[in-house]
C-alpha cells in the first residue's frame, strides 16, 4: 500500500467567496456608472454642499492609514498593520458612502472647458476612476485573504492590492483640489 503526500488544494469556498467579491464589485461599478451618467441628480441646490471636501479628506485619511499599514508590515508588527488597513478600509468605505450620497443629490460636477490642465485634469481622472474599478475587488480579496488567515495569498495580492490603492485614495485627492481651483 503506498499513501501519497498531501496536495495544497486551496480551502473550500475560496473560489466561491472570490467569484462573489468579484460580482459585488462588478454590480457596484455598474451601480456608480449609472448613477454618475445616467441617473438625474435628485437636487440642484447647495444642501450638503461639503460632501466633496469631507470625500477628499477620507480619501486624505485613507492614503495616510495606508502608508502607516506599510510602514507597520516592514516593521513586522503585524497587529499594528491590521488596524491600520482596517482604518484605512473604513475611511474608504465612508468616502463611497459621501461619494454616492454625493452624486445622487448633485450628479456629476464636470471640469470647466477653458480652465487650465484640463487635459491632464481629464487624464488623471480617467486613471482615477479605471484604477479605482480594479482596486475595489482587490482590496476585497486582500481583505479575505488576510480575516481567513490565508496570509502567504494574502502577501500576495498585497503587493499589487497596496499601490493601486493609495494611487486611487491620492489621486481622489489632487483631482477634487484641481476641480475646486478651477471653478474659482
Amino acid at each position: 500500500m503506498t499513501t501519497t503526500a498531501p496536495t495544497s488544494a486551496p480551502r473550500s469556498g475560496t473560489s466561491a467567496a472570490i467569484a462573489a467579491i468579484l460580482l459585488i464589485s462588478a454590480a457596484a461599478s455598474l451601480f456608480l456608472f449609472w448613477l454618475i451618467y445616467i441617473h438625474p441628480a435628485a437636487a440642484s441646490s447647495a444642501q450638503f454642499a461639503f460632501l466633496p471636501a469631507m470625500n477628499a479628506v477620507f480619501n486624505g485619511l485613507a492614503a495616510t492609514a495606508l502608508l502607516i499599514g506599510y510602514t507597520f508590515i516592514r516593521a513586522h508588527r503585524i497587529r499594528q498593520h491590521r488596524a491600520a488597513m482596517i482604518t484605512a478600509f473604513i475611511f474608504s468605505t465612508l468616502f463611497l458612502i459621501g461619494y454616492i450620497a454625493h452624486h445622487a443629490l448633485h450628479g456629476d460636477v464636470r471640469y470647466p472647458v477653458h480652465a487650465a490642465f484640463r487635459t491632464f485634469y481629464l487624464c488623471l481622472l480617467a486613471s482615477h476612476i479605471v484604477l479605482a474599478v480594479v482596486a475595489l475587488p482587490l482590496v476585497l480579496i486582500t481583505f479575505f485573504f488576510s480575516l481567513s488567515g490565508r496570509i502567504p495569498q494574502h502577501r500576495k495580492i498585497a503587493r499589487w492590492t497596496f499601490p493601486l490603492w493609495l494611487y486611487v485614495s491620492v489621486t481622489g485627492v489632487i483631482t477634487y483640489v484641481m476641480l475646486r481651483l478651477a471653478q474659482t
